[in-house]
């Protein structure tokens, strides 16, 4: 069971593991909401080891049933309320979600005995990274958002009930997903599709900010490696093992697109920041795993998708987005930071 499978990173996931193991069964448990699209899944809509349910995490007895009735053994949880400035806007629907939702369940693993339950977290539960460290999975978690705390609280409580009741679970902790059918309110699809459309690109703060940009298919990977190689009890983080700086992944994004860097508007910058993640992947690694994509190459692969795909994201950004982007950026003031940009951006 893909619970949120009919989001970004789980909907890859989906089609990643039906074309990989042609006698698993998948059952999609989604909510349905904002992000939640069955459009990402058109393409196996028909396929016959597939099936779809709506369904809310919170909901323990929609969540049995739906165990029950299709033989689960296994539990993939994707399902999450994920943007960090819409935890800022409103924190009550993230510890609902990703706290309350995660342990509704582990209740029904343990009700049912599953094999496994693997829980997809982030790196954003190490807070922000001083110097050149490279967060290991057994650093102290440091979340500095509501949207951080509330999964490191769901990481914390998948543990627990690994330690107190022997549940069998795993965790993986990724970087920064991009790729395919991920809502434009993430940066990498807003600033394609602002772009595309000659519109401005809001970079918060001096846009120096570092990050590593995986691209959504070596997540699914990972997780993939965790799940038939990883150990019960145990965390790994997903990513390149290298960082770059927001400006640096404008800089490719434009280029790819072919359209000039005075579109960037530097504005006010998110409240807490992180200013650095960079995750140390050694442990995945050690299960034979490797990222396949560079950052500049899951940029332009990115790019390329948004690029082809308008029928998708267009529909998208002409409902409930437009009053949502007025919310984050409508009244954030204009920076001038030409004194410490790199290339002379402004």
């Amino acid at each position: 069971m893909v619970t949120g499978g009919a989001g970004f990173i789980g909907s890859n996931f989906v089609r990643y593991m039906l074309d990989k193991y042609p006698d698993y069964r998948i059952l999609v448990y989604d909510k349905l909401t904002y992000a939640g699209n069955l459009d990402n899944l058109l393409d196996v809509d028909d396929a016959p080891r597939y099936s779809f349910v709506k369904g809310d995490i919170c909901d323990a007895d929609a969540a049995a049933q739906a165990i029950k009735t299709h033989q689960i053994d296994t539990i993939v949880n994707f399902a999450a309320e994920s943007h960090v400035d819409r935890s800022i806007m409103d924190p009550d629907a993230f510890i609902k979600t990703d706290v309350y939702g995660t342990y509704v369940l582990l209740e029904a693993a343990r009700q049912f005995k599953l094999e496994r339950v693997h829980q997809v977290g982030t790196d954003e539960v190490y807070g922000h990274i001083e110097g050149t460290h490279r967060s290991v999975e057994t650093d102290p978690v440091a979340p500095r958002s509501p949207y951080a705390a509330s999964k490191t609280s769901a990481d914390l409580m998948t543990i627990a009930y690994h330690v107190t009741y022997g549940l069998p679970v795993t965790i993986t902790r990724g970087a920064n997903n991009i790729g395919p059918y991920q809502y434009p309110e993430k940066v990498v699809p807003l600033f394609v599709t602002n772009a595309i459309d000659d519109q401005s690109l809001p970079v918060y703060g001096d846009g120096r900010q570092r990050r590593d940009y995986q691209f959504v298919l070596d997540h699914c990977e990972g997780i993939d490696v965790v799940l038939h190689r990883g150990k019960l009890g145990e965390i790994y983080n997903v990513g390149t093992g290298s960082e770059m700086e927001n400006l640096a992944m404008v800089e490719i994004l434009l280029d790819e697109l072919g359209k000039p860097t005075s579109l960037i508007r530097h504005v006010e910058d998110r409240p807490g920041h992180d200013r650095r993640y960079c995750l140390n992947v050694d442990k995945l690694k050690a299960l034979g795993w490797q990222p396949r994509y560079t950052h500049e190459e899951a940029i332009r692969q990115t790019v390329r998708w948004y690029v082809a795909n308008e029928w998708w994201w267009r529909k998208i950004k002409s409902g409930e987005f437009k009053e949502y982007y007025r919310r984050l950026y409508g009244d954030r003031q204009a920076l001038d930071t030409s004194t410490t940009n790199r290339s002379g951006w402004q």
